[in-house]
């Protein structure tokens, strides 16, 4: 089969290479699925390109990239039911703590990990659903229903943003969001009530004029905007914390926090339990079947043009998902 592969790190136009791997075979409790859409996310190409802290040394000597996707079932292996041959299916973790991810023709991975996807549901938005949805899923529902609530999504125009806005909206929740000038109008067609740019100087004052707190955050920067939250929070709010990659070491404001008895919860998804997981793919699948989730056109490139897919991930900026058409 072909597969994009790298064995060291470095700029991705340097180490992604298209290689003749042997397919793999679907072990006890695996499927094989033959990949139709692999997503590229940013810890793709910070795993790629030796950006994550402590880490000296690829952890394999062969990589092929990548934990989302979207495919067929073709094959079986022992203990899983036959009937699932010919289902579509999204992935989760396809690269997490093994060596061969989804870009590529096929992928080998334990049946749990390979959800079907609901009808109506295209491929490639499937692709999107593992790190971007699943992220924005448990970060809004983390705790539970948000009916009545307001929730503040930073970043909404981003990948997990702009899902979590949709999300929040359905759930019920009033959703105040913020984001850069130029994606205001798309954030509002989302389904947020009041979108205000996150560069405002007085962006406290414009959340505190439209609501009398903030029930739950989904936040996407935590280490700068720490103090906005401790501003804008109800006492006992959540912020529900994704990412903080202006400042991974934050000072955290504790007596403010303290004395609205704020929780913080962090999310790494590739560690969500299982049945938190699941529950996360119940709110994502249901909000597809009541036409509530709605993806912009993603960026499409071929196993050739790996090296472009994550450039345009790492310079950002970008509306709609990065796949590889596998």
């Amino acid at each position: 089969m072909k597969a994009v592969t790298w064995r060291g790190f470095g700029p991705a136009r340097d180490v992604l290479k298209v290689e003749d791997l042997a397919t793999p075979t679907a072990g006890a409790g695996e499927v094989l699925v033959r990949v139709a859409y692999s997503g590229v996310n940013p810890s793709d190409c910070k795993a790629r390109s030796g950006a994550r802290p402590g880490v000296t040394k690829p952890p394999f000597e062969v990589i092929v990239p990548h934990s989302d996707g979207a495919g067929v079932i073709e094959a079986v292996g022992d203990g899983v039911d036959p009937a699932r041959m010919g289902e579509r299916v999204w992935l989760w973790n396809g690269q997490w703590q093994r060596p061969f991810g989804t870009c590529a023709e096929c992928i080998a991975v334990p049946a749990e990990q390979a959800v079907a996807l609901p009808d109506g549901v295209s491929l490639e938005d499937g692709a999107v659903m593992g790190i971007p949805g699943l992220t924005a899923a448990q970060t809004v529902f983390g705790s539970g229903d948000v009916v009545g609530q307001t929730v503040l999504v930073s970043g909404g125009g981003g990948s997990v943003g702009y899902l979590a806005v949709q999300l929040a909206a359905w759930g019920g929740a009033t959703v105040i969001a913020t984001c850069g000038a130029r994606d205001m109008a798309r954030v509002t067609a989302a389904g947020a009530t009041h979108v205000f740019d996150y560069a405002s100087p007085t962006l406290a004052a414009d959340i505190l004029a439209v609501c009398d707190g903030v029930d739950r955050a989904v936040e996407v920067e935590l280490g700068p905007n720490l103090p906005l939250l401790t501003e804008v929070m109800k006492p006992l709010g959540t912020i529900a914390a994704y990412g903080s990659a202006k400042d991974m070491a934050p000072e955290m404001p504790f007596g403010p926090m303290l004395f609205k008895a704020l929780k913080l919860d962090i999310s790494l998804i590739y560690i969500l339990p299982l049945a938190e997981r699941e529950a996360a793919i119940a709110r994502l699948h249901g909000a597809f079947a009541d036409g509530a989730l709605k993806l912009d056109a993603p960026n499409v490139f071929a196993l050739e043009e790996a090296a472009a897919a994550h450039a345009m991930v790492e310079a950002g900026g970008r509306t709609g998902a990065v796949l590889v058409k596998c």
